[in-house]
């Protein structure tokens, strides 16, 4: 394709992405109430424990706001495999059709894996609500900003959907030849001190149950994706083994049959 096609094509993939995610943003909109309700219960079931705290809606237009941010943040989520399959349709022309089933395996993956990583993440919410907000003073009424709310949760789930495709970055580097699976397994003492490292700050609770339940799917995942990639690399060298087995009975032949 001339520079201009992959312009064009690339406008084209944008402008539908685009209208997915504004499709999105609009069922968002609509999804608003029973999703915001669902944002608040960690905070009014603090009513439970009796403790006083509720979200504060400081400005004229704060509601506004955080209406607009709920919405684009449930179109992104939702829109995602339609987005996601723009990126590929993009790219696929240029791949050859072993690589673009490979391509495809990836993308199916990594939908379903940043969703169970934001679906752990809003499981462990409803905790890290009750603990953060028990290091209130006696006789205080905790106020908690709508916005700064929102933006604690939604990075708080981002950041585990992100986490849940580390593996899958894994397996792609191994794919393409720039790190084998062997490395990846010598490392995986580094890796999970990383992985309980990453959240130990992720996780905004002083205890360590909410750590531990949030690292071990991240472990599992590893040494899944550390499996995955010492097959490939078995079936890989194989494959090349063959292949210079058959070259070398080829010169072999040539040779002979100049002599």
């Amino acid at each position: 394709m001339a520079l201009t096609a992959h312009l064009r094509e690339l406008r084209k993939r944008f402008v539908l992405a685009a209208i997915g995610l504004a499709v999105g943003t609009v069922v968002g909109w609509f999804l608003f109430d029973p999703v915001f309700q669902a944002l608040q219960d960690p905070i009014n079931n603090l009513a439970s424990e009796g403790r006083v705290a509720a979200l504060n809606f400081g400005g004229i237009a704060t509601s506004f706001d955080v209406k607009i941010r709920v919405a684009l943040f449930l179109g992104v989520m939702v829109s995602s495999p339609w987005w996601v399959y723009q990126i590929w349709a993009f790219i696929t022309p240029g791949l050859t059709k072993k690589e673009r089933r490979s391509a495809f395996a990836f993308v199916g993956a990594a939908v379903p894996l940043f969703f169970a990583g934001a679906f752990l993440a809003w499981s462990v919410l409803p905790n890290a609500v009750r603990i953060l907000t028990e290091f209130t003073p006696p006789d205080s009424v905790n106020w908690i900003d709508a916005l700064t709310y929102l933006k604690f949760v939604t990075q708080f789930i981002l950041a585990f959907g992100v986490a849940f495709l580390m593996p899958l970055i894994m397996v792609v580097v191994t794919f393409l030849g720039l790190v084998r699976g062997r490395t990846w397994l010598k490392g995986w003492r580094w890796a999970i001190v990383g992985i309980f490292t990453f959240c130990a700050f992720a996780t905004p609770t002083p205890d360590a149950i909410s750590m531990i339940l949030m690292a071990l799917p991240i472990v599992a995942l590893y040494f899944i994706a550390v499996l995955v990639c010492i097959r490939h690399d078995k079936r890989a060298d194989k494959r090349r083994a063959q292949e210079d087995a058959e070259l070398d009975a080829a010169l072999a032949d040539d040779t002979t049959s100049a002599a």
